[in-house]
C-alpha cells in the first residue's frame, strides 16, 4: 500500500510534467511566431514612397509627418519621391516589394479609385496588390485660372471662354490620372465645355505653366494655389467645399457660383504591400493616428486646408478603398474618358 502511495504521485508528478513541458514549449512559440510576423517592428529604417514629383501636396504633406511618424516608431522615415504615370509608377513599385515593413508608399484617389478605372493594364490591383494601412489627410481641391494673357474674374467668364473656343484653351495637372486631371475633366463634362489636357511630372511644373500663360487652368489644393491667388499671377474662381476656405475667404464656394452638385477632392493614404503581416499594419495605423493627433502637426494640416482624417482602421480604411473605386469608376465612364 506504502508502494502504491508512493508511485501514484510519481506517475501524477509524471504527468503534470509532460504538460508543463508542452505548455512551456507553445509558450515560447510565441514570441518566435510575434517575431515572424513583426511583433518587435520596425528594427530599421522606413522608406515612405511618394509617388509624385517633390513640391506637391502629398510630397508637402508627407515630409511634415515623417519626422514625428519616425519619432513614434522608434525608426527614421525617409521620404523617396517617385514620380511618373499618374502616381501609379511609385504606387507598383511598393505593391511589388517585399511585404516586411521596409516599404510604404503615400498613395492617393488618383493612384487607387480613379487609376483602377483609367488605365487599361494597370500594373496593379489597388485592393489585391496593396495593403491599406490608414488615410492621413482629407483634400478639397479647387479650380485656378491664369492671369498672363487672360483677364477672367468669374467663373461665368471663364465658362464663356471656353464655350467659345472649343478646345483653344487647355489645363495642367500633374500626370495622366491625377486627381487634377479628374477633376477638370469632369468639371469641364459639368459645364459643357472643351479643352486640351497637358500633363506634367508634378504640380510644381503644373503650376509653374499656369503661370506662365502656357496653359490657362488647373485643379489642385487650395493651400498650394493661395501664393499665385494672392500675387495676382493666378486667380481662383471658386474652391469645393461647403464653406469658403479660411486660406481664400475671398473666393466663392462651388455652390455659390452654380455648381451644387460638382465635386472634386482627394485623400492620401497610406499603403503596404500585399500580405503585410497584421501587427505590422496595426503598428504603423497606431502610430499615424498618434502623428495626426500632435497639436502642431494637427494645426499644419488645418492651416494647409487639408484636415486630418482620425479615428480610422485598417479595415475601415480598406472597405472607403473599396468604395472609391467603384464611385470614381462610375464617373470616369460617365464622363467619357478613356483608359490611358
Amino acid at each position: 500500500m506504502t508502494t502504491t502511495q508512493i508511485e501514484r504521485p510519481a506517475q501524477a508528478l509524471s504527468t503534470s510534467r509532460r504538460r508543463l513541458l508542452v505548455a512551456t514549449a507553445a509558450a515560447l512559440a510565441l514570441p518566435r511566431i510575434g517575431h515572424a510576423q513583426g511583433g518587435n517592428w520596425p528594427t530599421r529604417p522606413i522608406r515612405m514612397v511618394v509617388p509624385f514629383a517633390t513640391g506637391g501636396g502629398t510630397d508637402v504633406t508627407m515630409r511634415l509627418l515623417a519626422p514625428k511618424l519616425g519619432e513614434v516608431l522608434g525608426q527614421p522615415v525617409v521620404v523617396e519621391n517617385r514620380p511618373g504615370a499618374g502616381s501609379t509608377v511609385g504606387t507598383d513599385f511598393v505593391s511589388k516589394a517585399e511585404p516586411d515593413g521596409s516599404t510604404f508608399v503615400l498613395a492617393t484617389l488618383s493612384s487607387t479609385g480613379i487609376a483602377a478605372a483609367l488605365y487599361a493594364k494597370l500594373p496593379y490591383d489597388p485592393v489585391k496588390d496593396l495593403t491599406a494601412v490608414a488615410p492621413t489627410v482629407f483634400i478639397p481641391t479647387s479650380l485656378a485660372a491664369t492671369t498672363t494673357g487672360w483677364n477672367v474674374r468669374t467663373l461665368e467668364q471663364f465658362v464663356a471662354a471656353l464655350k467659345a473656343k472649343p478646345n483653344a484653351y487647355s489645363f495642367s495637372s500633374s500626370g495622366i490620372g491625377s486627381t487634377g486631371h479628374i477633376a477638370s475633366v469632369n468639371f469641364l463634362r459639368h459645364v459643357g465645355a472643351q479643352a486640351e489636357h497637358i500633363p506634367f511630372r508634378g504640380a510644381g511644373e503644373s503650376f509653374n505653366a499656369l503661370v506662365a500663360g502656357q496653359t490657362h487652368f488647373t485643379h489642385d489644393i487650395p493651400s498650394l494655389l493661395k501664393p499665385f491667388h494672392e500675387s495676382g499671377r493666378a486667380r481662383v474662381l471658386f474652391v469645393n467645399q461647403s464653406e469658403r476656405s479660411t486660406l481664400l475667404p475671398d473666393v466663392p464656394t462651388a455652390a455659390e457660383v452654380g455648381l451644387p452638385d460638382y465635386k472634386a477632392y482627394s485623400w492620401y493614404g497610406i499603403f503596404g504591400p500585399k500580405n503585410l503581416p497584421a501587427p505590422i499594419v496595426n503598428r504603423m495605423a497606431e502610430a499615424v493616428e498618434q502623428t495626426l493627433a500632435d497639436p502642431a502637426i494637427a494645426e499644419r494640416l488645418n492651416g494647409m486646408g487639408t484636415p486630418p482624417m482620425r479615428g480610422w482602421t485598417p479595415e475601415r480604411f480598406g472597405r472607403y478603398v473599396a468604395s472609391e473605386m467603384e464611385r470614381w469608376g462610375r464617373v470616369i465612364r460617365e464622363a467619357g474618358i478613356k483608359p490611358e
